[in-house]
């Protein structure tokens, strides 16, 4: 799976992933490879990342959206903060 991370200022994050947990508007979701199309709001707290490699990434953000389809994930989020 592929996550691409943007802000309003540019691109933070891109790479290959296993799985991300976000913060959604009513309460943590994980997405995982193969996972069905959808857009989704994100509210405030934290997400983490799984990379290919087994390394863990966590980030802080304030909200945003993310959308999921063919095994690509884009975040658009504002706030955001590397743990």
């Amino acid at each position: 799976m592929n996550i691409s991370i943007l802000s309003p200022t540019g691109e933070i994050y891109q790479g290959k992933i296993t799985s991300v947990q976000l913060p959604g508007k009513t309460g943590l979701f994980e997405v995982l490879a193969n996972h069905a199309p959808m857009v989704a709001a994100l509210g405030q707290g934290t997400g983490r990342i799984i990379n290919t490699d087994g390394k863990k990434m966590a980030f802080t953000i304030e909200g945003g959206f993310v959308e999921v389809l063919k095994n690509e994930v884009s975040l658009l989020v504002r706030g955001y903060q590397a743990k």
